[in-house]
């Protein structure tokens, strides 16, 4: 196979077919959630037999099954109007289905507490029968599981675990000792769920006779608090004449952080065993094996550069170490929690070669084999088919910027399923003969469609036509390669007005992220914020420098311990490149960036060399000792074993060299990078007698996704740039 991608080209200019008026477009139109997005097909769960998937019905009020192989509706699962006897519903959020397809867990009445857990109000769903039951009258749930039987939902309540026995009519605690920001069983901690993306740690055994669990300790843990303003998003935002407060457990870099075991609680004799695991400081996953026997427990040390999996008897509470991973940097989550659990072995990812392939062993740690090689990434494992014995993955093999399905034969032949450019994803049948496949690339909005195990496309399910004629006349991106300081080449994108003319000079915006084993530099669509400002008639452009993932690990582990300083000389380098094209104003050039990206632009800003005339900072850390500890630690390790590098990677410690126009921006219930970050920075200036912008968006988190926030914050940012760089 030809592994010769699209990075390794100069540049790449790509073309959209389309004549619109570049006027008919709005700001909303580039911005605004949900308009500004492709049409996006149900989530299509496969079903057991591997023929059929099922997908909620357009209206939600139903649950249909479609065939694979014709991609026809062949039936129905679950429909609200058909739902018998006195309970009813109006709506659902969610569903899963029981492995014997008997039961279906369904949940509405949605609280968000933190990105991805909420509470709900759970029900189960009898398929035979057509009717309905409350999982618990009692108050609402959290991270309801369904058995494999469909008998029995394990779940939440004021952070300890109950059971709810449907046949009998039951609902009892089998922990007591939960409590709001102290103990958690079952579900996780923020830091967890933010940063090992752990949200729910309960599990069921194959034969669900036990339920295995994490118990979170979270006492020696600093509360946070914060003043929670409400916005006019509010449905009653005059209500806070004393705002509230808003406390909850947040480990700051070095600080104590939560304790964690796994407990299993047997479901016939009703008693709970700790697993005998050393834990060195973290356990980022729990699951059973293939054959829902054992428990296979993941644990990682504080500096998060020490890997153990053990495999873990229930019964007699013994741990046996399979595999033991280690580097010199650090461990990516993405990476080793790439692992599927087989029947008689276990793929799992590795970077130990310099890039991330997959290994697979067998249940006694002997590796049996390496199923992939080469100087390219494993990003995604789909599974092994027992037929074929081949397996299924996502990859660069076409270069960083790409992604690609591929099949690995059992002779280890690594071939794409589709060998174009582009950014491809699959959600596979049961038995691996069909899969979804989700494709784009950056004029390209999103397609779907059905296809075989060899790549061959079944059904056409939705190709966004309209959409794509409606960004027809939007800027284009085009792709290139960029020289830093050390003459090593950074994956970099230009986007240049709708009606860019070559004998003009444009204003320059540098947009990125930057953070360590992220990518921004990628061939997908993604209609966005700085799509709306090329428009307006800036030249935009962003690179993947030192630190960013998805190439070697050596590219990335050069920013160990000292985070923002080749970062920034990596972004500089690239913002002089792009001052230096004929159709370029050098004399105002700007930077951009949201999180770490805010973090890289403070950095930038203050730079000796910095060439920016202004920059915006969007909800950015300023000095790391401010940031949660598992992200920080994994990359700068603690303040107390890396004094230096904190001191050197601060934003608040290059102050002094702020010469540029700043606009700093954050929400004041951001839980996840603190406004006290903001605050901290924005005294600093002032102390120092600098003059700055900044807005502070009352009420509102991260991400901004609340009301109009969005289509607001890039006005701001148009206002900003149009008085400092135009």
């Amino acid at each position: 196979m030809d592994l010769k991608g699209i990075a390794g080209c100069s540049i790449v200019t790509l073309a959209l077919a389309g004549s619109l008026n570049a006027s008919a477009l709005t700001i909303e139109d580039y911005i605004a959630p949900g308009k500004n997005s492709p049409v996006a097909i149900k989530e299509m769960r496969p079903l057991s037999d591997g023929l059929t998937y099922a997908a909620i019905s357009e209206d939600g009020r139903s649950i249909d099954i479609f065939e694979y192989k014709t991609g026809k509706k062949i039936g129905t699962l679950f429909s609200i109007d058909g739902i018998k006897g006195d309970l009813k519903i109006d709506s659902f959020d969610g569903y899963q289905v029981s492995d014997n397809g008997k039961k279906i867990l369904l949940w509405n009445n949605v609280d968000k507490i933190y990105r991805h857990s909420f509470t709900a109000q759970y029900f189960v769903y009898d398929v035979m029968r057509s009717t309905l039951k409350r999982v618990s009258e009692s108050g609402a749930q959290r991270g309801a599981v369904l058995s494999h039987d469909g008998r029995m939902v394990a779940y939440v309540r004021d952070n300890n675990i109950f059971i709810s026995n449907l046949d009998y009519g039951t609902d009892k605690p089998i922990t007591s000792d939960g409590e709001i920001n102290r103990i958690i069983n079952g579900v996780s901690d923020w830091s967890y769920e933010e940063e090992f993306g752990v949200v729910n740690t309960i599990r069921w055994s194959g034969d669900d006779t036990s339920l295995a669990y994490m118990r979170f300790d979270e006492s020696e843990v600093p509360t946070y608090t914060f003043d929670n303003y409400k916005s006019f998003c509010d449905s009653n935002p005059l209500s806070d004449v004393y705002p509230s407060q808003y406390t909850y457990k947040y480990p700051l870099a070095g600080y104590p952080n939560v304790k964690v075991d796994v407990k299993v609680y047997n479901i016939d004799n009703r008693t709970t065993k700790t697993m005998d695991i050393p834990v060195e400081s973290y356990i980022p996953s729990i699951e059973y094996d293939g054959s829902g026997s054992n428990l296979m427990v993941m644990t990682l040390n504080r500096d998060q550069n020490h890997l153990c999996l053990y495999k873990v008897n229930p019964g007699s509470t013994v741990a046996t170490m399979l595999l033991e991973e280690r580097s010199n940097a650090w461990l990516s989550p993405s990476i080793y929690q790439m692992v599927s659990y087989g029947k008689s072995s276990f793929v799992i990812g590795s970077e130990r070669s310099g890039y991330c392939h997959l290994y697979e062993y067998d249940y006694n740690g002997n590796m049996l084999r390496q199923l992939s090689k080469g100087d390219w990434n494993v990003t995604q494992y789909y599974g092994k088919s027992a037929k074929t014995g081949c397996h299924y993955a996502q990859a660069t093999v076409r270069g960083a910027i790409n992604r690609n399905v591929i099949r690995i034969d059992a002779k280890g032949v690594v071939s794409a399923m589709n060998n174009v450019d582009g950014f491809e994803s699959a959600s596979f049948s049961s038995n691996m003969d069909y899969y979804v496949r989700t494709y784009s690339n950056a004029l390209t909005p999103t397609t779907y469609s059905v296809c075989d195990s060899s790549g061959a496309v079944i059904k056409e399910l939705e190709n966004n036509a309209a959409y794509a004629a409606k960004y027809a006349s939007a800027p284009k991106k085009e792709f290139l390669t960029v020289k830093n300081a050390n003459g090593e080449e950074m994956n970099a994108y230009i986007i240049k007005p709708a009606d860019f003319d070559g004998s003009k000079r444009y204003p320059l915006l540098m947009t990125q992220y930057n953070g360590p084993d992220s990518q921004e530099v990628a061939n997908r669509w993604k209609m966005e914020g700085v799509y709306y400002l090329a428009s307006t008639g800036y030249v935009v452009a962003a690179v993947d420098g030192r630190g960013t993932g998805y190439r070697s690990r050596e590219w990335a582990n050069s920013v160990y311990r000292h985070l923002g300083e080749y970062e920034a000389q990596d972004q500089i380098a690239a913002a002089r490149y792009f001052a230096s094209l004929p159709y370029v104003d050098a004399a105002r050039v700007g930077c951009f960036g949201w999180s770490y990206g805010g973090y890289m632009t403070l950095m930038e800003l203050s730079s000796a060399n910095s060439p920016f005339k202004a920059g915006v900072a969007m909800a950015p850390v300023t000095d790391w000792r401010y940031y949660d500890s598992i992200y920080t630690e994994r990359y700068m390790s603690t303040p107390q074993q890396n004094e230096g590098g904190y001191a050197s990677s601060s934003a608040l410690n290059h102050t002094s060299g702020m010469n540029a126009r700043l606009l700093i921006m954050s929400g004041t219930s951001d839980d996840n990078v603190h406004f006290y970050n903001t605050l901290k920075y924005t005294s600093k200036l002032n102390y120092e007698g600098k003059v700055f912008d900044m807005m502070a968006l009352a009420g509102f988190e991260h991400s901004l996704g609340m009301c109009n926030a969005r289509v607001m914050l890039f006005r701001k940012i148009e206002d900003f740039l149009k008085t400092y760089l135009k």
